[in-house]
């Protein structure tokens, strides 16, 4: 099991707050996220399912919401990749229409339901997984939402299985430094072509 950090002081209400979740198989410290970043978020992520998925959203919510606390008017952008950007996605799924000023970044997102022709990743193992990883949706209310997907088979079952693991790993290098995306991002980035969110 990834131990999370211990606790320690909300971080400075100056600028904009962001936390991150990685994916399948990294820590708290060692994500692949870069930039000015002011939490990680631990959780399990040895097994992709359901449960794992549930308990990075309720850590991703307790430290976010502490945050909140804290810093009142503070702006939340959250990012996260594969396993960690279902998590994300499912927090905004969940706390759209109780929570404003923020915004996440979805890199490789399972739950992806994109543009024509793509559908979401996790479909094929949706029995297996189980809620709330299983599935795909666009349910983010009115908050803005980036995703990415790069002919990669978790985020688009239209890529082939045959490009995992190779695409899911190699194809985000400049996607994990969350100095790249702005506080406002709503959009979608599908095999290199630009679409509105």
């Amino acid at each position: 099991m990834v131990q999370a950090p211990t606790a320690q002081a909300a971080a400075p209400c100056e600028g904009t707050y962001t936390i991150v979740v990685g994916g399948t198989g990294s820590s708290w410290n060692n994500d692949g996220f870069y930039g000015n970043i002011q939490q990680h978020v631990g959780y399990p992520t040895q097994i992709p399912n359901g449960a794992s998925a549930r308990a990075g959203v309720n850590e991703l919510n307790r430290l976010v919401r502490d945050q909140r606390a804290a810093c009142p008017g503070q702006h939340v952008k959250m990012g996260g990749y594969s396993l960690g950007a279902a998590v994300v996605h499912i927090w905004v799924t969940e706390n759209w229409q109780t929570f404003d000023n923020v915004n996440a970044v979805l890199i490789s997102d399972p739950k992806r339901q994109g543009p024509p022709g793509a559908n979401g990743g996790a479909v094929p193992f949706g029995g297996f997984v189980g809620a709330p990883l299983a599935g795909a949706d666009k349910f983010f209310g009115n908050i803005p939402v980036k995703t990415i997907c790069h002919w990669d088979y978790v985020c688009d079952e239209s890529a082939g299985i045959w490009t995992y693991p190779e695409n899911h790993v190699k194809n985000y290098p400049a996607d994990f430094n969350m100095d790249h995306h702005n506080d406002g991002a709503n959009e979608v980035w599908y095999n290199g072509a630009w679409y509105p969110a």
